[in-house]
């Protein structure tokens, strides 16, 4: 009876050592797993923090666009404006020269009927 327990005993202990090695492994695999996680958050970090930079670039960028176009519009508001006067300059012109021919032609015909006489 002693020997089948002292068997049964020794059975157990190599079952033991054996799932004792296994746990062992296990946990070395998990601490390597867990350090490549730790690695992957760290890198996962720095290409957020790249990311957030970049955004913040292309907002300074946008921003000196949407400045650019907001001159440009003054700038073709005040184009836009010189051009209308120029028309209404040139329509006055165009009416004076209208009024002017009339007077040529009125001091024309004055200018007969004077020498008719």
């Amino acid at each position: 009876g002693f020997a089948v327990v002292a068997s049964e005993v020794r059975a157990l202990a190599q079952r033991s050592a054996e799932a004792a090695r296994e746990i062992k492994n296990l946990i070395s695999a998990s601490t390597t797993q867990v350090g490549e996680g730790v690695k992957l958050v760290a890198a996962t970090g720095q290409a957020l923090e790249r990311i957030v930079t970049q955004v913040a670039e292309i907002n300074a960028v946008v921003t000196n666009i949407a400045a650019s176009a907001h001159e440009q519009s003054t700038g073709l508001d005040q184009v836009n404006t010189a051009v209308n006067q120029m028309d209404q300059v040139t329509q006055q012109n165009a009416a004076m020269v209208e009024e002017s021919t009339a007077a040529s032609h009125s001091l024309a015909q004055e200018t007969d009927a004077l020498a008719r006489q």
